[in-house]
């Protein structure tokens, strides 16, 4: 099974287990992790922000334009910056470090 890495604000770092074909999101939630994802991956929030590693930012498919819009909205944004809920495990992502930002920003409240 593929592995991934979450780097928590504070700089500690969880390795867990990424089942193929669950969303970095879900992975997270799975794992106890503060990543909310108040839409449930709609596509109406950016509450799971994530920033990926700058090495692995490559290997993922390019954002939908809906999901740069999204983006916009986040706190924190940097140029590696997605939304956990648009972002399916494979294989090819076996070993993805993502950090998870300090904050978000929730427009859904």
């Amino acid at each position: 099974m593929p592995k991934m890495t979450f780097i928590k604000p504070g700089g500690e770092k969880l390795e867990v287990d990424a089942p193929l074909g669950m969303t970095i999101l879900e992975i997270a939630q799975q794992n106890g992790l503060d990543l909310e994802g108040a839409c449930e991956g709609s596509l109406a929030c950016s509450t799971c922000h994530i920033i990926v590693d700058d090495d692995d930012f490559d290997r993922l498919p390019e954002a939908s334009d809906d999901e740069e819009d999204m983006l916009d909205l986040a706190f924190g944004l940097t140029p590696t910056s997605r939304l956990g809920c648009q972002i399916l495990m494979s294989e090819e992502l076996d070993g993805l470090i993502v950090t998870l930002p300090s904050s978000f920003n929730n427009q859904m409240f």
